[in-house]
């Protein structure tokens, strides 16, 4: 089945406690249904320095995976969530198939 969030898109985060922000999605996991956004679900880590000093020990911010359930892409017309569909468009005899905004019906990049 075709992705309907990608990498690079713009999402809203639904639920949780970052429900309302917008990111960009840095990663998909397909495997476990998440994705990373830019900026939502920060997690610290506390890691110890290394053997050598390969690796500076503290305290490490990153962004943790959310569920794909949780976000929706953003309509590139009026900067809402939206649903994605997909259409079967022809071009100089041959067939593609695009994302879109289910509703503005605009083409998603």
């Amino acid at each position: 089945m075709a992705a309907k969030i990608k990498k690079d898109d713009l999402v809203q985060v639904l639920t949780g406690k970052d429900k309302g922000k917008q990111g960009k999605v840095l990663e998909v996991l397909p495997k476990r249904d998440r994705v990373v956004v830019e900026g939502i679900n920060r997690m610290k880590r506390h890691l110890r320095a290394g053997q050598f000093g390969s690796t500076e020990g503290g305290i490490v911010e990153s962004e943790a995976p959310i569920h794909v359930s949780n976000v929706a892409v953003v309509d590139p017309e009026s900067g809402q969530p939206t649903r994605v569909g997909f259409r079967v468009e022809e071009a100089d005899g041959e067939t593609k198939k695009v994302r879109y905004a289910k509703a503005s019906g605009k083409e998603l990049s």
